[in-house]
């Protein structure tokens, strides 16, 4: 039996990227007052592109944010894979307004900057919301205790504590040790290129992947068309660094890519020679444990998404919903159970995902002859398309509220 709600729990969300952000939108429209702290000066990410798909539309939509999007996103009318060097089609998935009649929520192309920018002005609007920018934490407790120790040392201390820190997670380090990473093999570049640079190029509107041996090539339309963003992802030992913001050479990145289609090969000729990031992809297993005591884990700190099914902020913002809806009404003694419930509903899908991205990993670079058979399988219907259902219907607005399997 829950015991009866307090009148107004406090939270502390630790990373004020996308998923920290969503989840004290997500809290505070649940009753709590929320304190967010981030290390940056500033809200902001380095400019990258993602997909947000139905699944993540539906929650941000939730947070009265469809307008503020929807305004600065790009809709693709389809998912493609080609054949890196002719260029044939071997999969076409429509989106577009299909999508949005099939799931009920548009697939959107977004600059990273600007989701982060749209949900830094609804939490800066929302009253509930406090964001403490620039601030390090220095210490976090490992018992689950919801509290921060920062650089500065100032304790700050709530009825719950959010680890939304990404990768390199100070609240995951606190509560259950270092997550050892494991080297994929793979190597990528990205990068950002103005739309008007790359006229004549074929630049179809969709999200396009080309698939060769040993590497991929992913590129697709930002900020309403204006940009496109590039992911080129090749196999490779050469480079260790897992911060994508590193800089790479873009010769580098041309020699990678050489005798790919025209359509890459202007890509990569056209990446702006200051401004080709590259880092290596680590992978982690699943966290067995999400939750200690009144503290938690979101997004990356708990799993880490390798890149190859576009889901990793996806996750995050679902996640971000699910946990908002655990803790509605919740009594302070009840919110270890809580949160146990939350990691519980959560972490089936997270780690189907994260199994989905290994495995896409080694699929999109198949060499002949089995690339043959992969082609065959994806053209009738059994690849993207069959796992977008799955993917798509997700609906973590009502997740947070079933029962645990």
């Amino acid at each position: 039996m829950r015991s009866k709600p307090d009148a107004s729990l406090t939270a502390l969300v630790v990373g004020g990227g996308v998923g920290g952000l969503t989840a004290a939108l997500a809290l505070a429209r649940k009753g709590l007052s929320v304190t967010v702290v981030e290390q940056a000066p500033a809200l902001g990410e380095v400019g990258a592109g993602l997909q947000v798909s139905p699944n993540a539309t539906r929650v941000l939509f939730s947070l009265g944010l469809e307008a503020e999007l929807s305004a600065l996103a790009f809709r693709p009318e389809a998912v493609e894979a080609r054949g890196w060097r002719r260029g044939q089609e071997i999969s076409r998935a429509p989106l577009g307004e299909t999508a949005r009649r099939r799931y009920g929520f548009p697939y959107f192309h977004m600059h990273r900057a600007d989701l982060v920018s749209v949900l830094g002005q609804a939490c800066r609007a929302e009253p509930q919301i406090t964001l403490r920018l620039g601030e390090t934490v220095a210490a976090c407790p490992g018992d689950g205790t919801p509290s921060l120790v920062l650089a500065s040392g100032e304790r700050l201390e709530a009825d719950v504590l959010v680890g939304a820190d990404g990768l390199r997670s100070v609240v995951r380090e606190a509560l259950f040790g270092p997550a050892a990473p494991r080297f994929t093999g793979n190597v990528a570049w990205r990068g950002l290129i103005p739309a008007a640079r790359l006229e004549g190029a074929d630049m179809r509107p969709v999200a396009a992947l080309w698939m060769g041996p040993g590497a991929h090539f992913v590129h697709y339309y930002v900020r309403g068309g204006t940009l496109v963003n590039f992911v080129g992802v090749v196999e490779a030992d050469d480079w260790r660094e897992e911060s994508w913001s590193s800089r790479g050479e873009a010769a580098d990145l041309r020699r990678d890519f050489a005798g790919w289609h025209p359509t890459v090969r202007r890509i990569v000729e056209a990446a702006p020679e200051d401004a080709c990031f590259r880092w290596a992809l680590f992978d982690r297993d699943p966290l067995p444990r999400w939750s200690r005591g009144a503290a938690t884990l979101l997004g990356d700190a708990c799993h880490p998404t390798l890149p190859f099914m576009a889901q990793g902020a996806c996750m995050a913002i679902e996640d971000a919903a699910v946990l908002a809806a655990c803790l509605a009404g919740c009594a302070r003694t009840d919110i270890p159970a809580a949160l146990m419930r939350y990691a519980a509903l959560r972490q089936p899908r997270t780690a189907g995902i994260q199994a989905g991205s290994r495995r896409n990993a080694t699929i999109y670079h198949l060499h002949a002859p089995f690339s043959w058979a992969r082609d065959l399988v994806m053209g009738a219907g059994l690849g993207m398309g069959s796992t977008m259902d799955g993917l798509y219907r997700y609906d973590a607005l009502a997740a947070g509220t079933r029962p645990v399997a």
